[in-house]
């Protein structure tokens, strides 16, 4: 495959796993300015996690430092609102 074209696409999906798991900030912050959780669904967010986690072994299996490294990230992030959820839960 061309040099570049390798480099562009190896860019993008770095960029993008960063960008996946900035998208769970705005949901932590918004649980976390109102205290409510209600309407968040426990299972979506858990099952998020455990994805995540599943993907960070598979890339340590596999050596692959930019989809662990994003996947970590999302996992902390994605584990912030699971984390919220639980606690606003039933407040």
């Amino acid at each position: 495959m061309n040099y570049y074209l390798n480099y562009f696409i190896e860019f993008v999906f770095g960029a993008g796993l960063f960008i996946n798991a900035l998208l769970f900030i705005p949901q932590a912050l918004e649980i976390y300015r109102t205290k409510d959780s209600q309407g968040q669904s426990l299972l979506t967010f858990a099952g998020f996690n455990v994805i995540q986690l599943f993907t960070i072994f598979h890339a340590c299996i596999h050596d692959d430092h930019i989809l662990l490294w994003g996947y970590l990230l999302s996992l902390l992030t994605c584990g912030a609102v699971t984390a919220l959820i639980i606690y606003y839960r039933d407040r």
